[in-house]
């Protein structure tokens, strides 16, 4: 078996400096861990590719979707890929998982620990602001999917999750 890369050793790191458990995948360059967001619990993996000193992280949580709603959840995607600058929502239709994917590369083998962990906010910030989003969807009785209208969903903003520092202290 090869030894860990320079590459998942430097996020790894950064995971330790932010005190966030991971564990490295016996045999690739590859972490797991988890985190607890506002509305959900959310699966992060964190890729390095060495040849091109590259990093995905990915988040996933579950999403039982029938049929009949795969469409509207897929339209969901679609319209919130559209504002997004960085990363971007997948539906894995096989796993029935919600997934969030950013990729960043990077000008040397050990990555920079800022970038990482913003990186895996912004994963976690993101599936956390969509889950609710995609739960009233999947939740939408069959019947009334046609009148669902999407585009105003995600205006919504009572659905986001607050951001921490920007709570009023004032009473």
């Amino acid at each position: 078996m090869r030894p860990p890369s320079l590459q998942i050793l430097s996020v790894e790191e950064a995971f330790g400096r932010n005190s966030w458990h991971c564990e490295q995948v016996e045999g690739k360059d590859v972490l797991r861990a988890a985190f607890t967001g506002h509305h959900t619990r959310i699966e992060i993996i964190a890729q390095a590719y060495p040849p091109l000193n590259a990093l995905a992280i990915i988040g996933e949580v579950p999403l039982p979707v029938d049929e009949d709603h795969q469409h509207s959840v897929l339209e969901l995607l679609a319209r919130a890929n559209k504002t997004l600058n960085l990363g971007g929502f997948e539906f894995d239709l096989d796993r029935g998982r919600l997934v969030f994917r950013i990729t960043n590369l990077f000008d040397r083998e050990k990555y920079d620990a800022d970038i990482v962990a913003t990186m895996v906010h912004c994963t976690v910030a993101e599936l956390d602001r969509l889950t609710p989003y995609a739960v009233t969807v999947v939740r939408t009785p069959e019947d009334l999917l046609d009148d669902l209208d999407i585009e105003r969903l995600l205006l919504r903003e009572d659905l986001i999750p607050p951001v921490p520092g920007d709570e009023d202290d004032t009473p």
